[in-house]
């Protein structure tokens, strides 16, 4: 009962107390008529109180997510389902979800009854424009009387994760010569092609393909054994992102570190669909990508990623040392002065390609002035004479419509207006 009278909502207060005031002028006037209109008035939210409080519905709720991860601008649908597991119908339930405010208002729906062992699906899309882990729930359910005198809020423990990643481009095809030279071939390289005789077989496992089965060898060995025909090699390759705060300008996702994430996310899953081992480091050093879904750990690990505090690249420079193997080295730059590219471009020796995407950071903000230019200039000179490739990537402009320039060894830039040049 005390449950019930704390949820008491302002229509019920104030039933509440018009009836106690209209108790008490019956009982100073002697009007009886008034006597048993204030009983009522006071009896009804006590009674509601009374029968809310004492309503013991057993609810489940499950949630899902479609898509559990959505790229940033895009929508995800979630979806509730309701289901009544007692033999007694609900009265009027009240939902709400918890929605964390980048994902838009919280949705709130209105279920009048739902019957014995009855389910019920609600859907509602959700949509950001900020990238992030958001978490969805719980749900929280009001139980109210007929009358709107009483709501009681009931929770349930249940959350679920959304991940907004940042935009992904269609890259072109580009070619870059070392990119299978770090670890091996991504490509399958055949390891018998001379004949039954020069096969390299191997003992049976569960799941080969009998096809396979090199009856000689068994023979010889005594044992199953099946052709290794193929043998698959995997190529290396490290990303670099600049995620150093004084190295970006602009705010918001328009600014030049969300254009920076998004052409590493693009950069990455390119590579990653075209069978390249990828590591992700950036100027706080390398971070960790598991092994299995590479694409949706980097996007995972993008999606959180945020500015660092640090005024140098030389953590991310001694992580890509560090690592070694490499057959590429992609490296999404903001700005940066010749000494800093310098140190960078000593990566680079034979058998390893080097991409240099070059955030043109002057073009973000008005009037970067020729010293900007100059320097950015500098850096392109540094990084160039050291055998890198540049792809110049000015404000407005799509790391899609600029990627070509990996491919070629000469430089390539873009001028201010997005053309290529």
């Amino acid at each position: 009962m005390r449950a019930g009278l704390r949820a008491l909502t302002s229509r019920g207060r104030s039933f509440l107390a018009s009836g106690i005031a209209a108790l008490f002028m019956a009982v100073i006037l002697g009007e009886n008529d008034l006597f048993r209109i204030g009983v009522l008035v006071t009896a009804l939210p006590l009674l509601a109180a009374m029968v809310v409080a004492r309503t013991r519905y057993r609810l489940s709720c499950a949630r899902r997510l479609d898509p559990p991860r959505a790229e940033v601008g895009g929508e995800a649908t979630v979806t509730l389902r309701l289901e009544n597991v007692t033999r007694l119908p609900t009265g009027l339930l009240l939902i709400e979800d918890t929605v964390p405010y980048a994902l838009g208002v919280r949705p709130r729906f209105v279920l009048d009854r739902v019957e014995p062992r009855g389910v019920r699906e609600i859907d509602y899309r959700v949509r950001s424009d900020l990238r992030g882990r958001y978490t969805i729930g719980p749900l929280a359910i009001r139980i109210a009387d007929p009358f709107g005198l009483v709501e009681l809020t009931r929770s349930f423990t249940i959350s679920d994760t959304l991940v907004v990643t940042p935009h992904v481009a269609a890259l072109p095809h580009v070619r870059l010569s070392g990119e299978w030279t770090g670890g091996g071939d991504s490509r399958t390289r055949s390891v018998a092609a001379a004949g039954d005789d020069d096969v390299a077989p191997r003992e049976y496992r569960q799941g080969d393909d009998l096809r396979r089965v090199h009856w000689r060898s068994t023979a010889r060995y005594g044992e199953l054994m099946v052709r290794r025909e193929e043998q698959q090699w995997q190529s290396r390759g490290a990303l670099l992102l600049d995620t150093r705060r004084h190295a970006h300008r602009g705010e918001g996702p328009r600014s030049s570190f969300e254009v920076a994430v998004s052409a590493a996310a693009s950069i990455g899953v390119h590579l990653a669909r075209e069978g390249l081992g990828l590591r992700l480091v950036t100027d706080q050093g390398a971070e960790h990508l598991t092994d299995d879904g590479l694409s949706y750990s980097l996007l995972d690990t993008l999606a959180v990623i945020r500015h660092s505090p640090a005024r140098s690249l030389e953590m991310g420079v001694s992580a890509l040392r560090q690592g070694g193997g490499d057959g590429l080295i992609v490296a999404v730059l903001g700005a940066l002065d010749p000494e800093e590219a310098r140190e960078l471009a000593r990566l680079r020796h034979s058998g390893i390609t080097g991409v240099a995407v070059l955030l043109d950071v002057g073009t973000w903000e008005s009037g970067g002035g020729p010293a900007a230019a100059e320097n950015q200039q500098a850096v392109e000179t540094v990084l160039a004479g050291y055998g890198w490739r540049i792809v110049r990537l000015p404000a407005g402009t799509s790391i899609a419509s600029v990627w070509q320039g990996a491919a070629s060894r000469d430089r390539y830039t873009v001028d201010r207006t997005g053309g290529a040049a």
